[in-house]
């Protein structure tokens, strides 16, 4: 094996590692978009009102509590209301699923990591300008920009190694 074979070898073990990082993240985040009451009744038990994380922050616990109770409501008066957030979770693992393609061949399927890249970038202004519409505090609109940051940095840099790989090798 000639040594620029062995470089794309590394090149490739290190983009599929970065690729099944970002799908492992993109089924975690999926997944938990199901138990939402759940969730957040273990949030609020861990840093809700009562807590040592909750007296030291309580804008945050009061957020949590809030939250809990309109999830609380809306899943007693209106269930149909988390369908939404089960086609959200959908869409996470229908995504996660897409970047199988360019796990198993990163050159052919390098459009997918672009687009991936895009739904990053664009996380950022949907957080920023719907957050406020539906009044989401701005400490929550920030985290919400963070997936999109996190999601970005593994995309770019495996974006970055699949345009030196050289195509003729295995």
């Amino acid at each position: 094996m000639n040594a620029n074979h062995a470089q794309n070898a590394r090149r490739l073990k290190y983009i599929r590692t970065l690729l099944g990082i970002f799908i492992v993240g993109l089924v975690i985040s999926g997944l938990t978009a199901f138990p939402l009451v759940w969730e957040l009744r273990l949030l609020t038990s861990w840093f809700g009102e009562g807590t040592t994380v909750g007296s030291a922050s309580p804008g945050l616990a009061f957020w949590l509590s809030h939250v809990l109770e309109g999830l609380q409501v809306a899943q007693h008066k209106y269930p149909f209301l988390a369908y939404g957030t089960d086609w959200l979770a959908f869409a996470h693992l229908v995504i996660a699923i897409a970047f199988w393609g360019p796990l198993k061949d990163p050159v052919k399927n390098v459009w997918v990591v672009e687009f991936g890249i895009i739904a990053c970038i664009l996380v950022i202004p949907l957080a920023l300008i719907c957050g406020p519409i539906r009044e989401i505090p701005l400490g929550w609109r920030l985290l919400d920009c963070s997936f999109g940051v996190f999601g970005l940095i593994p995309l770019v840099i495996a974006r970055r190694l699949i345009s030196h790989l050289d195509p003729s090798a295995p």
